[in-house]
């Protein structure tokens, strides 16, 4: 794959360099990285937006100021997402020593790794059209690219040649506002090929959940489905939340649900506990209960990555199109991230007038995108077999 710059995004690396910050970690972790975000005081960022509305002002031209973003794009927190783990779970998955059914435990924690927590008030930035974000962790290469602005779809392809693993995710959030609340749909698939087995798994995301009153705070909530065809076998993981009015510690961040046997609907693990802390299996028929995820120790005191080949970069790659950006945000130097922020916001609406005068129409460079009406969803296919080895890498 050659490191072309994708179109419509070339100059706004200027330098091409990328700044990057820790991955989104454990509530209580704490990285000695100079890197590491902490965000600023509500109150602060509240008066903060005031300063950007004036009476009689066009608030469908409002931008959220700095305060308001952590310094990454939504498509890096999708790809720290399967590079950022310190177990290596995706691994396990292809492990040729253990049986169908534990291959699908390993799937099962997996996929409850790819739940992170979120802080409350703050947001990543919206990719524009074109983004990219290439990361590699071992022999695990992933790149991301943002396939659509509106409505904002997100794609992801990683492979690990050594073990003839594959996943491809398609994202897009719906948010709707419910009064005291502002969910977000996840929508889209996340498909896991184990090629040295033949096996296909299907799966879907929780949900996530802005509460804004009477208690503030983010979860993740909803029904998880995850198949696989080839051994008939099936999961389904309910994630709770908070009670309405305060954390009840058996609710808060509970993982619950069963894997089972599709053909015959028996149940041949149960699942339970909490998605921040550990989450075991239970064997009906023996009593057997066995931890099969430890949230501190796949996603506690994650690294952050590094670039290894500056020239090896692409100007869409999203640490360095925020790059000016997150410099400002990590020194809290305010004015120099919302100065960067327009510049980038300002040069992206240019590029949506060029591209609607053009007769040509903005196709992805690494992915093939297609709406079905008939189902109301987008897909997202890779157009290279393989992803190669990324300029950004995860430390060992």
């Amino acid at each position: 794959m050659e490191r072309e710059e994708v179109e419509d995004t070339g100059d706004i690396g200027g330098e091409k360099e990328a700044v990057l910050s820790a991955p989104l970690s454990l509530d209580d972790e704490q990285d000695t990285n100079n890197n590491k975000y902490r965000a600023p005081n509500l109150v602060k960022r509240i008066l903060s937006l005031f300063t950007n509305i004036r009476p009689g002002s066009d608030l469908t031209r409002l931008q959220l100021p700095p305060l308001f973003n952590i310094p990454k794009s939504q498509l890096q927190c999708y790809g720290e997402l399967v590079y950022s783990n310190n177990n290596h779970l995706l691994s396990k998955c292809g492990a040729s020593s253990i049986s169908a059914l534990e291959r699908f435990v390993c799937v099962v924690a997996w996929s409850i790794s790819a739940v992170r927590p979120l802080a409350f008030g703050v947001t990543p930035y919206n990719p524009i059209l074109g983004e990219t974000h290439h990361v590699s962790t071992a022999n695990l290469n992933v790149l991301l690219e943002q396939v659509s602005h509106h409505p904002p779809v997100s794609a992801l392809h990683a492979t690990d040649q050594m073990q003839n693993i594959e996943t491809i995710w398609c994202h897009y959030v719906i948010p709707t506002f419910h009064g005291t609340c502002i969910e977000g749909k996840v929508l889209g698939s996340k498909v896991l090929k184990l090629l040295n087995h033949s096996e296909t798994y299907v799966m879907n995301s929780p949900n996530l959940v802005m509460r804004l009153f009477p208690v503030q705070g983010v979860e993740c909530l909803g029904n998880v489905m995850i198949r696989c065809e080839e051994t008939g076998l099936e999961a389904n993981l309910m994630y709770k939340g908070s009670a309405v009015f305060g954390r009840r510690s058996s609710t808060h961040r509970a993982i619950q649900g069963r894997i089972y046997k599709s053909s015959s609907t028996k149940t041949l693990y149960e699942i339970a506990g909490h998605w921040d802390k550990t989450v075991t299996a239970k064997d009906p028929m023996s009593g057997k209960l066995r931890i099969i995820y430890n949230a501190k120790e796949a996603i506690g005191g994650l690294k952050t990555p590094v670039v290894r080949n500056p020239k090896g970069l692409w100007a869409s790659e999203s640490a360095v199109v925020w790059g000016e950006v997150n410099k400002g945000i990590l020194s809290k130097s305010w004015d120099k991230a919302r100065e960067a922020k327009c510049l980038i916001e300002e040069k992206e609406r240019e590029l949506v007038k060029l591209r609607a005068s053009s007769a040509k129409p903005w196709r992805p460079k690494h992915f093939n995108l297609s709406y079905s009406n008939e189902t109301g969803s987008w897909d997202c296919s890779p157009i290279q077999r393989w992803v190669p080895p990324a300029p950004i890498a995860v430390p060992p």
